[in-house]
């Protein structure tokens, strides 16, 4: 008989090092957001993988990075919150970066009792000879149990991972329904996909720029469907003429690309209503930043 077993396995490492990537594809689904951009994770997301032999509840964190504002303090503090009180942390590297240099950091942030393994992201873009002594390097430091090369856009080695992965896990019953993906609420993951549909259709300091309340959210039972009402927030009147774009064309677009991720994720028609306004300096305002859905 086969042992069923549970536990917690977080993602952390440097910004854009790939680790919500890496839990799409764990998952097989697209919870987390994504984007070309390093620091698109700002909160801490949780993915459910349940198989016959167990249940892996997978923790994203934002990167690890020096803050420059209140919400750089409150990735840094979320990220690291999630390092503890797991049983297995992952920790990323883009391999065509010169991890080497991060290593003081990496033991910085690891926490003492906790096994962790090492990825190497993105091997598909670099030479295998450039990787070999990287690996070398990391495994004369005697800090991580194992080192797995892989690609998370490709799913190169993934499996592999997984099957590992099991062993560090203890016995236990699954946490969550054997069909639940994520314990996010809806609401949450419908503001992640509309941020992220901005990340992936503006430039410059716009992404980093906004954020995204949801006003509201009913049933239109006569004709089955889900109204949402959205307001993106910018820092300055510049940036949300840039948003709503000429004649609209912008927040046009990032609408019907967000409807579309949510309709997938409620499995019903959705009409979605965004609207751009102005928050100065709101990545510095703490009450702000709890009202956007970035607690302490």
């Amino acid at each position: 008989m086969m042992d069923i077993k549970c536990g917690f396995v977080t993602l952390a490492g440097p910004p854009n090092a790939g680790k919500s990537t890496l839990l799409n594809r764990l998952l097989r689904e697209p919870l987390a957001i994504v984007s070309p951009r390093p620091q698109t994770t700002w909160n801490v997301v949780r993915g459910i993988l349940t198989e016959s032999r167990g249940q892996v509840i997978f923790v994203d964190t934002p990167g690890l990075h020096d803050p420059r504002d209140d919400l750089g303090v409150h990735m840094v503090r979320a990220a690291r919150g999630a390092l503890s009180g797991v049983n297995l942390i992952y920790w990323l590297e883009d391999c065509r970066k010169n991890a080497k240099d991060s290593f003081l950091q990496i033991k910085e942030y690891l926490p003492d009792g906790v096994p962790s393994l090492l990825i190497l992201n993105k091997v598909d873009l670099i030479p295998r000879s450039d990787l070999l002594p990287l690996i070398d390097h990391f495994a004369r430091l005697n800090v991580f149990r194992e080192i797995i090369p892989l690609s998370a856009l490709s799913g190169e080695n993934v499996d592999a991972l997984l099957e590992l992965t099991w062993r560090y896990l203890p016995e236990g019953s699954p946490l969550f329904p054997t069909d639940q993906l994520s314990d996010q609420p809806e609401r949450v993951l419908i503001r992640e996909f509309i941020r992220e549909q901005v990340f992936l259709h503006t430039r410059q300091e716009i992404p980093y720029s906004s954020a995204v309340k949801i006003e509201e959210i009913h049933e239109e039972s006569a004709r089955k469907k889900i109204y949402i009402r959205a307001t993106i927030y910018a820092e300055r009147e510049s940036q949300r003429g840039m948003l709503v774009g000429k004649g609209g064309v912008m927040i046009k677009r990032i609408g019907t690309a967000a409807r579309r991720r949510v309709e997938k994720l409620l499995g019903r028609p959705v009409f979605l209503e965004l609207r751009v306004k102005v928050r100065k300096k709101w990545r510095k305002n703490k009450a702000s930043l709890r009202e956007f859905g970035f607690t302490e």
